[in-house]
């Protein structure tokens, strides 16, 4: 279940902002439903992203079969998946992002993504500093309440 935090209000959750909480994803795993698209069907043509590398893609396919393998798993950041750092960083300048929104923060050509995404790649202690300050901040987001907000069943749909 997924608690919905937004509301009317304008909140200050910046895109920058949300480029620091997602080096979260330097730690966990996703299902291949996550990524699967990724992988074979990426436009709607058939084709793999083309933002993927190459041996990445090949290894991908292994643990995601086209058909079935859905529940099977593969780590955000296959490098240090236990370790919370700033590889995720660097795998994405690599081709290396598991997810669509993993990848798209190198490849969207919003240069204030990419120039972060690479400074946090070179420089570990900028990305633990802004990481949690936007924890922080984020936390700090008064979250709807009682009829006003919703525990959604599906995160991708309201209710």
């Amino acid at each position: 279940m997924c608690i919905d935090i937004i509301s009317n209000n304008k909140k200050d959750v910046s895109d920058v902002r949300v480029i620091f909480v997602s080096g979260a994803h330097t730690i966990g795993m996703a299902r291949c439903t996550s990524f699967k698209q990724r992988l074979y069907n990426q436009d709607g043509n058939n084709q793999p992203d083309s933002t993927l590398e190459g041996t990445y893609y090949n290894d991908l396919t292994k643990v995601c079969p086209e058909t079935g393998g859905d529940n099977n798993i593969s780590p955000l950041d296959f490098a240090s998946p236990a370790r919370f750092d700033n590889t995720y960083f660097k795998l994405i300048l690599l081709g290396k992002g598991l997810l669509t929104s993993d990848q798209v923060l190198m490849s969207g050509n919003v240069v204030e993504t990419m120039f972060l995404v690479k400074a946090f790649a070179e420089d570990d202690a900028l990305f633990f500093d802004q990481f949690a300050r936007s924890m922080v901040k984020m936390g700090n987001i008064n979250p709807l309440t009682g009829y006003n907000g919703e525990v959604r069943k599906n995160c991708r749909v309201a209710n």
